[in-house]
């Protein structure tokens, strides 16, 4: 019983560090670093889409800027079940509406 709960705790435990942010950070998956730990974090206008589609926010990021950035979202390829995954997108174009800060 002794033997068996050490090895639940070390599988455990190895699943668990796997999700760390070190995990993220070697893999240059984790968030860019920001001034003093935060940034500009005002929220974004988000419009959810129809399931199998990305989802798409927006927001000022300067004077004069817009962002927009989608999830990744899946459809099926159509003769089998094979899913495709179509990846995240992001874009940035002038929007005079964005006033500076």
């Amino acid at each position: 019983m002794r033997r068996a709960l050490i090895v639940v705790t070390c599988v455990a435990l190895g699943a668990l560090s796997g999700c760390s942010q070190e995990y993220y950070d070697e893999r240059g998956k984790a968030d860019g670093p920001v001034l003093d730990g935060r940034g500009e974090d005002s929220p974004a206008e988000v419009f959810n889409m129809p399931d199998g589609f990305g989802n798409l926010a927006t927001k000022c990021v300067g004077p004069g800027k817009r962002a927009y950035a989608t999830t990744k979202g899946s459809v099926s390829s159509g003769d089998d079940d094979d899913i495709v995954i179509i990846p995240a997108n992001a874009v940035i174009v002038d929007d005079p509406a964005c006033a500076g800060r």
